[in-house]
């Protein structure tokens, strides 16, 4: 397609990420129809520009592209295949572009079962960089799907996306969204205990990143949020419950597979043992609370 052509896209789901999403669509020329349970989610990207459709297949009835952005497996499914869902508007001329992060077989089977039934195809396209990343059009996105779906795709991409990558089949992009995840969580909880370490060493831990920039310990999760962590900056950029989600699929794929991931398990308990805490909603910047007793509101 022409590097000037703009589609008309469904998404489905208004959260932080979704209006993103949305926004970012909107801006760069797209017409978008917009479905969420919430009315006042849907209203202020109306407000924006988007169309308010009346249900999920409303949505995609009048899009050739349909974007989700969803919580949970579960969701997706209901979303995909329920009453009024995508599949009931579904057609070889249109695509899903999943951008939710779930299990990769439950996509595979997902993805298989729609082009089956309606000829419609499916590419995994989880996502990395947040909301920052998709209102300035840097995402990290890794796909999973066929060359063409692929490449047809790019059309809405190339508005989202700095760095693009098809990393298999279906399913594929999930898996490696998985492995982002692991990263993720791990060098936060670095990045928590080396914040306490610089403390109880009287070293001011808001300096660490300039200090170790270019060496081997220098990282992107570090340089973001290290000051953010020593100055309990706890103003919301992701939410510790997501991460959990992310991780317990994580864990289930790493049981499936019979991959061992001992330090992953540690982190996905700290993680759970925070929600337990209350914290679930909350910044991953929280963790400073675990590591200085939750003293504080």
């Amino acid at each position: 397609m022409q590097d000037d052509y703009r589609a008309d896209v469904a998404v489905i789901g208004a959260g932080i990420m979704g209006t993103a999403i949305v926004t970012r669509l909107i801006e760069t020329g797209h017409k978008v129809s917009v479905f969420d349970l919430d009315a006042e989610k849907v209203a202020a990207l109306v407000a924006k520009g988007a169309r308010a459709a009346s249900s999920v297949e409303d949505a995609v009835s009048a899009s050739e592209f349909c974007v989700l952005s969803l919580n949970h497996a579960n969701i997706v499914r209901a979303v995909v295949f329920g009453e009024k869902g995508v599949a009931a508007a579904a057609n070889a001329g249109k695509l899903l572009i999943d951008m939710s992060s779930i299990d990769p077989a439950e996509t595979a089977e997902m993805a298989a079962r729609l082009r089956r039934e309606t000829g419609m195809a499916w590419v995994d396209c989880p996502l990395s960089g947040g909301v920052p990343g998709a209102l300035g059009g840097r995402l990290t996105i890794m796909a999973g799907g066929n060359l063409e779906d692929f490449e047809r795709a790019r059309v809405v991409m190339r508005h989202l996306a700095a760095n693009y990558t098809l990393m298999g089949t279906s399913g594929a992009g999930q898996t490696t969204k998985l492995i982002n995840q692991l990263f993720c969580a791990v060098l936060f909880q670095a990045v928590a205990e080396a914040v306490k370490l610089a403390e109880a060493g009287g070293v001011d831990a808001a300096a660490i990143p300039t200090a170790l920039a270019g060496g081997r310990a220098d990282n992107r999760i570090m340089q973001e949020f290290m000051a953010k962590f020593a100055a309990r900056d706890f103003s919301p950029t992701g939410r510790i419950d997501n991460m959990l989600k992310d991780l317990d699929s994580l864990q289930a794929f790493a049981l499936k597979t019979k991959t061992p991931l001992p330090m992953t398990g540690a982190v996905v308990e700290i993680h759970r043992l925070l929600c337990a805490g209350g914290l679930g909603p909350k910044d991953s910047a929280e963790m400073m609370r675990l590591l200085d007793g939750f003293r504080g509101d």
